[in-house]
């Protein structure tokens, strides 16, 4: 069921450009907090299902060989500057366009729902299996609180739509296309910030991967590293 959001009690345009996500998040600040638990609750609901069931771990790690994941970022990781590019170009358009706003853009909310299974598999591809892996969980945590605080913002922007697009006088209008654009253009202002948090966690990613993990490992483990 929808639920409610307040009112727009300011226009937005009247603000600074740089104001206006924040002013956008504020005015849905229920929506936003319930994303923020959904996105994040679905990660840890995948998770636990992962340490339940290894066989679901072990099938999403024959998935992304199977697809040419894995063999993707293989080739990549000898530079971390391509990695990071690479996270970084993987996560914009196969997550954040492809799985939660274009499909928003043709069917209210379905974005919210792709993304809800993309990160229940998530949360069963964070499962690891050796001892390094649960070392690098480590700083890959951070990462993932990163990217999805990104990823809520675009769930954001897909849920305004839907609603303008639904329910147009919810924004000041009259017409469902009137709503559908004003829609839109709450999704280019929260992708400000999305697209930010998506630089930071791809090179954090990428550097932390890298770089940060054996030496980790060889003070966390020893010589079981």
């Amino acid at each position: 069921m929808p639920f409610r959001t307040s009112m727009v009690p300011v226009a937005s345009s009247a603000l600074p450009f740089w104001r206006r996500p924040g002013h956008l998040i504020r005015t849905n600040a229920r929506a936003y907090v319930l994303l923020n638990v959904a996105a994040y609750g679905l990660v840890l609901v995948g998770f636990a299902l992962g340490l339940l069931f290894p066989e679901l771990n072990t099938a999403r790690a024959d998935a992304l060989e199977s697809d040419g994941t894995a063999d993707l970022v293989r080739s990549a990781v000898s530079s971390a500057p391509l990695f990071a590019l690479l996270i970084f170009a993987v996560n914009l358009f196969r997550l954040s366009l492809a799985t939660i706003v274009l499909p928003s853009l043709l069917v209210p909310f379905a974005g919210l729902a792709l993304f809800g299974w993309w990160a229940v598999e998530t949360g069963v591809t964070l499962v690891q299996t050796t001892a390094v892996g649960w070392v690098a969980l480590i700083p890959h945590a951070l990462t993932v609180l990163i990217e999805l605080q990104a990823y809520v913002l675009f769930l954001l922007g897909a849920w305004i739509l839907g609603r303008s697009w639904l329910r147009p006088r919810s924004v000041g209008v009259q017409r469902h296309r009137d709503g559908y654009v004003r829609g839109l253009k709450s999704i280019g202002l929260l992708a400000v910030p999305a697209l930010i948090l998506l630089v930071v966690g791809a090179i954090w990613e990428a550097y932390s991967l890298l770089y940060l993990v054996h030496p980790l490992s060889q003070w966390l483990l020893g010589g079981a590293a």
